[in-house]
């Protein structure tokens, strides 16, 4: 039997261009592209479902492409425009389809009401985003070797 975790996917939903580069640039250097099939940057609720069921442009021939073949990591910002964080992640758990799909929240928020609806809705994790630079990137590296190298991720996937 093989062992090898599938490739990690990540989707990361942040509608703040500054936030979605600076994740970028902290995924780089931790090397988490490296070892990653795919990392994809939505800027919404919306765009977050279409991407996970394949819908619209990330239809499997669409623009984008994205196609997952094995459950995504996905992480997800609170506060977005069109379908917040909170209306995601609910949706997401009440889909029999999408549900496996490990959510770490990862948002400007540590309200404890923030924190406890999350893992109530079933949020694999909560963190807040760091403030600076180099505790974003430790976060990344730490991200990084929880989901590849220590916990156990289904196989497949079919968000249909």
């Amino acid at each position: 039997m093989n062992d090898t975790p599938p490739p990690l996917r990540i989707v990361v939903a942040e509608d703040d261009p500054d936030d979605r580069m600076l994740l970028s640039e902290a995924f780089d250097e931790c090397g988490l592209t490296t070892v990653s099939k795919e990392i994809v940057f939505v800027q919404n609720g919306e765009e977050l479902l279409d991407c996970l069921r394949g819908r619209g442009p990330f239809n499997k021939s669409g623009a984008k492409g994205s196609s997952f073949d094995s459950p995504p990591l996905v992480l997800l910002d609170l506060n977005m425009p069109l379908m917040d964080g909170r209306e995601a992640l609910r949706a997401i758990k009440n889909s029999a389809s999408l549900r496996c799909i490990p959510v770490v929240v990862l948002t400007t928020s540590s309200q404890e009401v923030d924190v406890d609806a999350c893992y109530e809705q079933g949020a694999s994790s909560f963190i807040t985003k760091p403030v600076r630079y180099s505790d974003l990137v430790r976060m990344a590296r730490q991200v990084k070797e929880y989901w590849l190298d220590i916990v156990k991720r289904p196989r497949h996937f079919d968000p249909s």
